[in-house]
């Protein structure tokens, strides 16, 4: 059975990215570095957790995970990945302002949705078939769906950091209660799958 999943790679203060992201800083103040050194230094230690961030058959990403607000305007602008992203997949992206589909290589087409979270889901149930619809982030978009109670899993990537401010995981979320499924840890960051249990 297809389920609603997301993993995101957090500080252990709770936070995903930094303040004033730019083209130049996508996580803002902060180094990709500090959450991601595990993906880049150790990757054969964590194959089943990369591979899980691409591999389900249709994601949601906000848009300002698309691109830096500079550049939101930017007809040209297709995205951090170059012509072939990673996602191989639909791709729903959550905006305020309309734009034409873009179809990239790899099989990666970017929707732009503009009437909410529910639209986005819908559509992207439906592209996904049988596979299960990712929620990529940011952390205002992952937020909204742990809100509506429309994520089953939650697999956190957990760096053992702290930065003090950015954007925030579990910002105004209150009463979301979480089963650990599997845990495991390397010094670089701990690994934990959640099932988000719906009452």
């Amino acid at each position: 059975m297809s389920k609603v999943t997301c993993g995101v790679a957090m500080s252990l203060d709770g936070f995903i990215a930094g303040n004033n992201m730019t083209l130049e800083k996508p996580f803002g103040d902060v180094s990709p570095q500090l959450f991601h050194s595990w993906r880049f230094e150790e990757p054969e230690k964590h194959k089943a957790e990369l591979e899980s961030l691409t591999n389900a058959g249709a994601f949601i990403m906000g848009r300002n995970m698309f691109g830096p607000k500079d550049l939101q305007s930017d007809a040209s602008w297709k995205g951090w990945w170059g012509n072939n992203p990673p996602y191989h997949a639909p791709v729903f992206i959550l905006s305020h302002t309309e734009h034409e589909p873009l179809s990239m290589e790899g099989g990666t087409t970017f929707t732009f949705v503009t009437d909410g979270i529910e639209s986005a889901m819908k559509q992207a149930k439906a592209a996904a078939g049988d596979k299960d619809v990712a929620i990529a982030g940011g952390a205002n978009v992952i937020n909204q769906y742990l809100r509506a109670g429309l994520i089953d899993e939650l697999w956190l990537h957990i760096v053992p950091v702290t930065i003090g401010s950015g954007q925030q995981l579990f910002k105004d979320t209150p009463g979301i209660k979480l089963k650990p499924l599997e845990v495991r840890t390397t010094d670089l960051v701990t690994h934990i799958k959640y099932a988000i249990v719906h009452s």
